[in-house]
């Protein structure tokens, strides 16, 4: 029987992440409208409240932070 090959020694070591990323990503959205609020803390949830004019509309939420 031939020896064992030891395979770990060829792995390049691991990459770091870049300390500016923070596991965020980029989204390129089209809309009508953009606001910029704060979500207010509702029993155990959260709620941001829109124009009037925006209810029935489709909505993207992103999280910036």
């Amino acid at each position: 029987m031939a020896p064992k090959k030891d395979h770990t020694s060829k792995l390049p070591p691991p990459r770091e992440k870049p300390p500016y990323t923070k596991n965020k990503v980029k989204f390129e959205v089209y809309g009508e409208e953009m606001i910029e609020k704060e979500v207010k803390l509702a029993g155990n949830s959260g709620r941001i409240y829109l124009p009037p004019d925006w209810i029935g509309k489709p909505v993207k939420i992103i999280r910036i932070e």
